[in-house]
């Protein structure tokens, strides 16, 4: 599979920002999907994830309340709408495939998009 992620941006804090993952070359809807990220100097970190069907989602307690992950099915693409940003959002944001796994892991996630950068300004 490969995937694609797209929609970062500079943003002011308090602005929103959606972000898209669009996957080619596999079945997408037979694949757990998340979203991690990685600010400067620090590690990679979970963000979200969101079942085959897109009926189960859970999210770190940074975003909880302020992001929300969804997929089309039928587009082939996943969906990460950020609201109420804040400077410590600011990373590069990476959508990946799960086979299976615990879902906060990045080793759990067997194929990565290239990533895309958000900066929010205080």
């Amino acid at each position: 599979v490969q995937l694609q992620a797209s929609g970062g941006g500079l943003v002011q804090a308090g602005d929103s920002l959606r972000l898209s993952c669009a996957a080619s070359g596999r079945t997408f809807s037979n694949d757990h999907m998340g979203w991690f990220r990685q600010a400067p100097g620090k590690e990679r970190e979970f963000v979200a994830a969101i079942s085959r069907g897109g009926t189960d989602t859970v999210y770190a307690d940074s975003v909880k309340g302020r992001f929300t992950i969804s997929r089309d099915n039928a587009k082939n693409t996943m969906y990460l709408q950020m609201n109420r940003l804040k400077p410590e959002d600011t990373a590069v944001y990476y959508c990946a495939r799960r086979p299976g796994g615990y879902y906060y892991l990045a080793r759990s996630y067997d194929a990565w998009g290239q990533g895309t950068l958000v900066t929010v300004s205080s």
